[in-house]
Order: C-alpha cells, then structure tokens, then sequence
C-alpha cells in the first residue's frame, strides 16, 4: 500500500518556528476528505508549536499518528489497514507507539476502536485534535490509562489557524464550518462530525489573510455544507458576505466552491458567482439523484422540479460554468425507470465533473431501515453505466477545449522530465479533478501560465506554454 505519509518538506509553516531540543520525533498519516486534511494541518501546528519534529518515515519515529477517515465501508477498511500497518512496525520495534485520531475512531465510539484493535496506543476523537501534544507527552511519558480522548462537538467553531500546511504553497482548503444540520438518510457524518457550526466571519478572513501572507493563491472553500453558512450563526445564511470580503483579500486570485448543498442556493449567491473577479465559475454541488420520490427517501428536502430550476439558472447565468457533481446509483428503492430518470438527466445536463458511488449500506443510517435494498451487482452495474455515459461528456468537453489558450495553475514539474509541469485550470480542483500537461521552460511552481491547449489526453489535457515546443 501506497500510503499518503506527510512529507516535513512538503509542510508550509503558518506556525512560528520552535526553538531548543526536540521533545520527540513522529511520522503522520492523513487519511480522507479535505476537511480531514484541514484537521490534520491543525494537529501537526499544535505539534510544532509544542517541539515535536515531523520525520517522513514511520520506521524512524518515535511514534505515528493516523488521521482516518471513517465515512463509508471503504475508507474505513483502509484506515484500518494503514493503523494495522503502524501497528506492525510497532510490533518490530521500529517505533515506540500509535495514535489513532479522527473518524473512525469517532464512528466507531469510545471503545470501540480499542476493542479491535488493542494495540493502539491512544485514540483521538474529530473534537479532541488539539489536544494532540498533549496526547503525544502522555504515549512518551509511558501513561496507560485513559488511552481515549473524545471531546463533545464544539459550540462554536474550531479555529483552524496556526497550521503547519501540507498543501503545496499556492492553494490552501479553507474551512468555514463544521458538522451538519442536514438528516439525509444515507449518511453518517452528523454522527461524526455533529450539527452543524458555522466559522464567524471575521475568523475566516483572518484565516484567509494569514494563507495570503504565506503565498495562497488559491483559497478551495470546504464545509460538510457550504450554502447554509451562518444560519446557525447569524440566523440567516451569509455565504455571499463572507464571499465579498474574502474577495478582498490581498494576493488571492482564485477561490473555489465545493459542497454546496442545493438548499440556501440564493439568487444573490449565483449573481455574487457570475459578477467576481475571482471566484471561479466552478460548483461542487451534490444532488445525490434527480428523481423526487428517491430525493425524499434520502431527506434531502428538494425536488427534481426545483433541481432543474436551479441548474438551469446556473446554466443561464454563470458565464463558463463548469458543474462537479456526485449521485448515488441503487439506493434502496429504486426502480428501473427511477434509474432511467437519472441517466436522462445526466445525459441532458452534461454535467463537466461527475462522480457516482454505489450505495453502500451505512451502520447507523436511518436508509438501512428502509425498504428495497438492491443486490451489490445491480447497485454496482447501473454505477458503472452513469459513470459510462459521463465519460463520453467529459471527453467531449476536453475535446471542445482542444485549441484555446487557458490559464493554468502550475502545481508540479514532472519528475520524468524537466520540460513538463503538471498544472490546473479554473475547472479543476487539486486531486480531484483533471490535469493540464504543459510543455515549457523555467516554469515556476504555483504561477498563472496562459496555455494553449493542443490536444487530450483521456480526462487530461496536453498544452504548450508561451515560447515553447510540445514535449511528446
């Protein structure tokens, strides 16, 4: 297994630096989504800030810390095995301890975790993260008892400055809430991450301004619900004035939307998108299904009528939108033509991002209590012909770009050759999305380049730079 261990070299400090000895050594493993990552950022901070020294090899630390994900059956198998595999090398000797923080250990509750796997050191719930040198000293200082730490969901939000980041320079995610109010049937989130608080504004662009100061050039908003900022706050949403201030903000020339729940999406928010400067004509917004008896199975508390509506609207007034989207395909209860309904849709909307899971049936969730439940391979086969047809539109709108200077976001240089970097356009987000391949010289890592696109690649594109020869 590949695993995603946190590079020392790869960290961006927005932490002042410590001075004197090192109170120990530890290796880190993030595991999940972008706001687990915002997390894991925050834990390696408090570290830093304590004296502890990030080492790129877990075979040489003095302890491991796995940040895990615990959302679906998959990425809990795979935290497992990434735990089970520190666990090995604690076995052998190769390092003094492990602690398990974030997800799963909150999904699975307090002792669950250690039921199953008694060697782990310590536990750390989402709310206990910055405690986490605290939890350190205590696995160095040879302290046994109370191995769990879980705290309750916050009151108000957690302040995520002062983060040692493992982004490169020049994009930072920016989290501006936590938990969720929504009660969609198929998910587990509130019951890890518990109801929704929203970030104050203020702390947000404070936020906003230190990532500047560190060379952010790309602000990727996150939250478990992105449009219903501030409602818990302020009693009202207020996502289009956080939106006008950050726009504000010095040296940020890109901010990206993602989760946004189709619920609170205001006329001011599309108009707010279309008139910015800066804030890209990208969505990430999950719609999950289209048909309105499916819709309200899952609670999601919108229709296929106002669906349409509001993607049209989009359509209409976001000049070169591009919509990322994911569905979920066999969710209990749904029938042949309810499937059809949604291939249809996806057919009609050509969505330029698309991503489809099966269904998977989550402990807890009130969907497990429905009717209908549909066999692994049915869920799996009707997955794979969305997934089918949105290849189709995804090459065809490469294809439609194939002859236009873009500008590209240089992320990378290719470690094959010297002369190709690996960069972005406004629509795509970093690991999520498609690349741009650009012949060039003397590119610099985090600069705007201005591409002209030669060709596709499956879902990437191949350009030239400015002064340049395309590089086969």
């Amino acid at each position: 297994m590949s695993l995603p261990i946190i590079e020392p070299s790869a960290s961006r400090p927005t932490v002042p630096e410590t001075t004197g000895p090192s109170k120990g050594n530890y290796a880190f493993v993030s595991l999940g989504c972008p706001k687990n990552l915002v997390d894991s950022e925050k834990m390696l901070g408090t570290l830093a800030l304590d004296g502890y020294t990030l080492v790129p090899d877990p075979a040489k630390s003095d302890f491991v810390i796995v940040n895990t994900c615990g959302f679906i059956d998959s990425s809990r198998q795979e935290s497992k095995a990434v735990i089970q595999e520190m666990l090995d090398l604690k076995q052998s000797g190769q390092t003094k301890g492990v602690i398990v923080a974030g997800c799963l250990p909150e999904r699975m509750e307090e002792g669950g975790l250690l039921s199953e796997m008694p060697d782990i050191d310590h536990v750390v719930g989402v709310f206990g993260r910055d405690e986490i040198n605290r939890v350190a000293d205590r696995l160095l200082g040879g302290v046994t008892e109370q191995r769990e730490l879980f705290r309750p969901a916050p009151i108000t939000a957690l302040d995520d400055r002062a983060r040692l980041r493992i982004t490169p320079q020049h994009f930072a995610y920016l989290k501006i809430s936590e938990g969720c109010d929504r009660t969609c049937t198929f998910c587990s989130i509130p019951m890890m991450r518990g109801k929704h608080v929203t970030k104050p504004i203020e702390m947000v662009v404070e936020e906003a301004r230190e990532l500047a100061a560190d060379g952010v050039k790309e602000l990727i908003i996150v939250a478990q619900d992105t449009t219903y900022y501030g409602l818990d706050l302020y009693g009202d949403v207020r996502l289009v004035e956080l939106l006008r201030q950050l726009e504000q903000v010095e040296g940020i020339q890109w901010i990206r939307l993602m989760y946004l729940y189709p619920v609170h999406f205001t006329d001011a928010l599309i108009d707010t998108v279309a008139g910015s400067q800066k804030i890209l004509p990208y969505l990430d917004m999950p719609l999950q299904h289209i048909n309105s008896k499916v819709l309200k199975r899952m609670q999601r508390r919108v229709n296929s009528e106002q669906t349409r509506e509001l993607v049209g609207k989009l359509r209409q007034r976001v000049p070169n939108l591009v919509l990322r989207t994911t569905f979920i395909a066999g969710f209990p209860g749904e029938t042949d033509e309810q499937f059809e309904e949604l291939r249809d849709f996806v057919v009609d909307t050509r969505f330029e991002r698309m991503g489809v899971f099966s269904y998977s049936v989550e402990p807890g969730t009130s969907a497990t209590k429905l009717d209908g439940h549909l066999p692994d391979d049915i869920r799996d086969a009707r997955r794979d012909e969305l997934m089918a047809v949105q290849q189709k539109i995804a090459f065809e709108h490469a294809e439609s770009l194939v002859g236009y200077e873009l500008d590209v976001l240089i992320d990378d240089q290719s470690d094959d050759d010297e002369n190709i970097y690996i960069g972005r356009t406004f629509a795509d987000a970093p690991e999520i999305d498609s690349n741009v391949y650009v012949s060039g010289q003397d590119l610099e890592v985090g600069s705007m380049v201005p591409v002209e696109i030669v060709r596709r690649e499956g879902y990437d594109l191949v350009g030239i730079a400015p002064d340049s020869e395309i590089v086969e």
